[in-house]
């Protein structure tokens, strides 16, 4: 159980660190634009808040989660802005706190459920830690979005290992998702963590590489930079071909965000 409850620590130790940037935040705030097109920082907690919600339901009533998964197959792009948009209606404070409640519960539901357990889930099933891990990165993902739209840096710490992890596991399925073959030689990793280590994956003679700062490559497979914007090294043709499609998350192919030169 410490691998789960290591991810749980980081997703809660992220979770609180966008908290703190919205707590403050007046209602008027809370309607910023996001970088994500047609989404305030209303939407992005909401979303958040959406998914936990998704997530805990999964793990509580599985044959309950899994009896609404047609009406969110039937409109498998709409589904996530529709639920955003709703809890982007409701009181700032009162969003606030049932994201607050909901996440601690999925804290405590996540620790409880038993090693090798499938849950179900939009895609493939997933085990509780990848679904841990999926949570850390969409919170470090849209919590980056809502430090765009206030102007701040957030400040990086080496718990984003989880997410480059994710984004090395994932490497085939950014192609299958746009439909096109995934490469048979591996890809060797070279990505530098906040705290200077270096992190690798991979054959050390591989042909294909990727190499460069922790958080330029977190930017890159959640779609939050284009790849002319960050200082990542990407050396061969398959490795080039994935880092125009990369993606960690589940669902269609998404669209990215345009490089700003």
């Amino acid at each position: 159980m410490a691998l789960i409850d290591d991810l749980v620590s980081a997703l809660d130790a992220e979770s609180d660190s966008l908290d703190e940037l919205v707590a403050p935040l007046t209602a008027e705030q809370w309607t910023t634009p996001t970088p994500a097109e047609g989404w305030t920082i209303a939407h992005q907690i909401g979303h958040l808040l959406w998914t936990d919600r998704a997530s805990l339901t999964a793990i509580t009533d599985p044959d309950g989660f899994t009896a609404g998964l047609a009406d969110a197959m039937a409109d498998p792009a709409g589904f996530v802005d529709k639920g955003a948009a709703a809890e982007a209606e409701r009181d700032p404070a009162d969003l606030l706190a049932d994201w607050r409640a909901t996440r601690g519960r999925l804290a405590g539901a996540f620790t409880a459920v038993p090693e090798g357990t499938k849950l179900p889930w939009y895609g493939p099933p997933m085990s509780a830690p990848s679904m841990a891990t999926a949570r850390l990165m969409e919170t470090w993902a849209h919590g980056l979005d809502v430090a765009d739209a206030l102007g701040v840096e957030r400040a990086s710490t080496d718990r984003i290992r989880n997410v480059v992890h994710l984004g090395v596991r994932t490497r085939n399925y950014a192609f299958m998702v746009n439909g096109r073959p995934a490469p048979e030689s591996e890809f060797r990793w070279e990505i530098t963590a906040p705290s200077g280590e270096l992190w690798v994956w991979g054959p050390v003679d591989a042909t294909d590489i990727v190499r460069g700062p922790a958080v330029d490559f977190c930017e890159l497979i959640t779609q939050r930079r284009h790849l002319d914007d960050l200082a990542l090294e990407v050396i061969g043709d398959d490795a080039r071909r994935w880092a125009d499609i990369a993606q960690v998350f589940a669902g269609p192919p998404g669209d990215g965000r345009p490089a700003q030169g």
